[in-house]
């Protein structure tokens, strides 16, 4: 009998006519798949196969804008979910008001994080604490009335593919020697399928991403720690015998798994590789070829993506599969994919009241980290000759120095891009650069000179990072990064960057909140041209594990 492996995934809620959505699932076998909600609205379709493995993303016409309606899940006329017993409430798919209802003030609250490794059942006691994504489900499930967000932004590290849980090493075990190379680490897209099974069969979880649509980007784990840090790190991994199998499911395993549910109906009737998949009785080879293919040649695909809720845009942008890394012109973002995203942020400023811009990877450090990492991108490029340069290389790859800094030229771009689209008359109200990677949480606030050409500009700007969902930090790291925000560790920098015959950075920024370790989310409420935030983190008290607040505040007050 056919049944549901994975998933329901509420994916991608349209909020331009407020009445289509996409449901994403596994199934065990091929099937046709149907959602069904309370309401009328429906969608179905076929599976398609990958790797052995069912899949479907069904699109769901016909709702209501303005409604919260509850779903069910049919495999032909048998309904596979909700589960039978179930003690968490139904599925819902909620959808915008549209016209003159949402002109009268609707908002949108986007919860966002990144960075969760899944503890799987039997590795005992949680050695990093409550996870931030169960807790806050667990929360939502029992009071109906809680406020939910609108949107899940996960920012990178959805799964470990270098760091796997004792549970999903003896699913290894059983497939192979894990003496050889990649040993504990996973090897192919089935090993993969284990990853994302175990970080979203957790019954809270489950519900959570069936009735909160997400938006997702991957960061260096979702491959290997690391990934793409310079060219020499690529020259050398390409090398091994087990990375061209590792680079292809892994891209593989994202398209499935992640990107899809991105997309909105049009841009999935548009895609000529999801047409191609679906064609084929089994699209594995198919998906192999285009995997292969986009890590040889980057700049054919793009993972980036735009999202518009009402006048809030939101930009995922890839700063991991998109970066050039010969040396000599090392960019983070490649000329096609620095072009859209130049595209979408000055096309109209004045059609949106916030823009908001998901980078896994931090755009503001702590300042010592960025001159740290400023100074090694020089050395390593030869400014202080090539014995300078083989340090700088090694001191990158070792302290992980591959964030916006490490490619100042990039740097400097997106500076003056976020600086030109805050700048106009009509320019957002908000300007945030959404982050996750470093493991903890804060708020960093640029400024400009006043000299600036063009003028500082009249958004209020933000670099909001927060991570890790549900992971740790040394202790030894976090006094690094609080050493990193202090006088004499911005003095160092400085001497730092002299040392490297270094440009000086075009802003400076302080830290407006922060730093925060935990597991822990942020949410942004906006409403017209207001904005708050707040940050919750996982904490157990008194047995119970609960959302404990640590940040409410409001970042515009415009009437």
């Amino acid at each position: 009998m056919t049944g549901l492996r994975l998933g329901p995934l509420l994916r991608y809620v349209d909020w331009e006519s407020g009445s289509a959505a996409t449901v994403w699932v596994e199934v065990s076998r091929p099937c046709t798949v149907k959602v069904r909600c309370a309401d009328g609205a429906s969608g179905v379709s076929p599976t398609f196969a990958v790797g052995g493995h069912h899949y479907a993303l069904v699109v769901v016409e016909g709702l209501t804008p303005g409604t919260t309606t509850a779903y069910e899940v049919l495999i032909g006329e048998r309904r596979v979910w909700p589960s039978e017993g179930s003690r968490l409430p139904p599925s819902t798919i909620s959808t915008p008001p549209v016209g003159a209802a949402a002109a009268e003030g609707h908002g949108v609250r986007v919860s966002f994080g990144s960075c969760r490794w899944a503890a799987a059942p039997g590795d005992g006691n949680d050695p990093v604490g409550p996870d931030a994504l169960v807790t806050l489900a667990a929360h939502l499930a029992a009071d109906p009335g809680a406020e939910r967000p609108d949107v899940l932004l996960l920012l990178g590290d959805q799964v470990y593919a270098d760091e796997t849980s004792a549970a999903t090493r003896r699913r290894l075990a059983m497939r192979r020697d894990l003496r050889e190379p990649p040993g504990a680490e996973v090897a192919d897209y089935e090993e993969y399928t284990c990853l994302y099974d175990e970080s979203w069969r957790d019954p809270e979880v489950r519900w959570l991403l069936s009735t909160v649509p997400s938006c997702m980007i991957f960061d260096d784990h979702d491959v290997i720690d690391d990934w793409n840090t310079s060219a020499a790190w690529q020259e050398e991994i390409r090398a091994t015998p087990w990375w061209h199998e590792r680079i292809v499911s892994g891209l593989m395993s994202y398209w499935v798994y992640q990107h899809l549910g991105n997309l909105s109906p049009a841009e999935l009737a548009a895609d000529p590789v999801y047409a191609a998949v679906r064609a084929c009785p089994d699209g594995t080879e198919t998906l192999r070829r285009f995997a292969a293919e986009t890590d040889t040649d980057p700049a054919r695909t793009r993972w980036s993506y735009q999202r518009i809720f009402g006048r809030v845009q939101l930009l995922m942008v890839d700063t991991r599969a998109a970066r050039v890394l010969d040396e000599g012109r090392r960019a983070m973002l490649d000329e096609s994919e620095a072009r859209w995203v130049r595209d979408r942020v000055l096309e109209d400023p004045s059609a949106y009241d916030h823009l908001l811009i998901g980078s896994s990877l931090p755009w503001l450090l702590p300042p010592l980290v960025h001159d740290v990492e400023t100074w090694n991108a020089a050395l390593s490029a030869g400014a202080r000759g090539g014995r300078w340069a083989r340090i700088g290389e090694k001191m990158r790859r070792a302290a992980d120095l591959e964030h916006w800094a490490a490619f100042p030229e990039s740097f400097g771009r997106f500076t003056e891009l976020l600086r030109r689209v805050g700048s106009g008359p009509d320019a957002p109200a908000t300007v945030c650069v959404l982050s996750g990677d470093v493991h903890h949480a804060y708020v960093a606030e640029p400024r400009w000179p006043a000299d600036t050409p063009g003028g500082p500009p009249r958004a209020h700007v933000l670099q909001l990072t927060c991570s890790p969902v549900h992971n740790s930090v040394p202790r030894s790291i976090r006094l690094g990064f609080r050493f990193g925000w202090s006088g004499v560790g911005r003095r160092i920098g400085r001497m730092l960057t002299r040392h490297g015959r270094t440009e000086p950075s075009p802003v400076t920024w302080s830290k407006a909140g922060g730093p925060w370790f935990g597991n822990q989310l942020m949410t942004l409420t906006l409403r017209g041209r207001n904005s708050a935030l707040t940050l919750v983190q996982a904490k157990s008290v008194d047995g119970n594990n609960q959302l404990v607040s640590v940040l409410e505040r409001s970042l515009t007050e415009e009437p």
